[in-house]
């Protein structure tokens, strides 16, 4: 039985994932990749670099994508890394020490956030503080999108940090940027979640003003004013697209 798994899920992730399971196999003796049937080189890369593959369509749901990675494995512990995240050797000691002692704790880590070149201290991208380590039977992920675990067993804080690379370019924000806003709607419309557009630019206005102001992210120069520009409207398309498949299902309902 391995010790520690660590799970990254891909799609298409050939330019990140040899480098991400180098890294991982510092505290690692068992990866598995969970892809979502990549058209690029991902599965043959990961493969020829020592991790484990297992295709599974995403359908829109991280959490069971998540979920499902914890029937893959029999470890003992179980860690979860994107492929654009790269874990420093401080973290790496510390995720050991804890693996090696066993303690029955859930832990928490410190990201930072890189993205188009720069590194970001406030703001839309500002450092967090994510769960990612688990003794396998004691986590369980819910939601859709920004998925969050569910364990309960107290709270540990490693030091060292997960650097996330997360934006190369503005196509690749976007991309990310529809797909999440979309599924998030769609969460929220089968959660009978309702909205307008007076509710709509009341919430963005209100995290426009959170990220650039009361999160400081002007102190990011004008990467920082963008990203919260941004977020803006992210907050305001998920909104309308959510009024969006109320509409069409109040449409359907007086056709029907």
């Amino acid at each position: 039985m391995f010790n520690l798994t660590v799970v990254i899920l891909t799609k298409n992730e050939q330019d990140n994932i040899v480098e991400v399971i180098n890294n991982v196999k510092k505290c690692a003796d068992d990866i598995l990749v969970v892809d979502s049937f990549s058209t690029d080189n991902t599965i043959r890369l990961a493969k020829a670099n020592g991790a484990r593959v297992v295709c599974r369509e995403l359908d829109n749901d991280f959490s069971e994508q998540r979920n499902f990675a914890l029937t893959q494995t029999q470890a003992k512990w179980i860690l979860y890394v994107d492929a654009d995240e790269r874990l420093s050797d401080e973290l790496i000691n510390n995720i050991k020490s804890i693996v090696v002692t066993n303690e029955d704790k859930q832990c928490i880590i410190k990201r930072k956030s890189v993205a188009f070149g720069q590194e970001f201290n406030y703001g839309v991208l500002r450092a967090d503080f994510v769960v990612r380590l688990f003794p396998r039977a004691s986590v369980k992920w819910i939601n859709k999108v920004h998925e969050q675990p569910l364990c309960s067993l107290p709270k540990k804080k490693l030091a060292g940090y997960i650097k996330h690379y997360t934006y190369n370019n503005w196509d690749q924000y976007f991309n990310k940027f529809n797909q999440y806003t979309s599924i998030w709607a769609q969460n929220a419309h089968e959660r009978n979640k309702k909205s307008s557009i007076v509710a709509a630019f009341f919430h963005a206005s209100a995290d426009f003003f959170q990220m650039l102001v009361i999160q400081k992210g002007f102190l990011d120069g004008k990467l920082g004013f963008v990203l919260s520009l941004n977020h803006f409207f992210y907050v305001w398309v998920k909104y309308i697209k959510l009024r969006q498949l109320r509409a069409e299902q109040l449409n359907r309902k007086k056709k029907n």
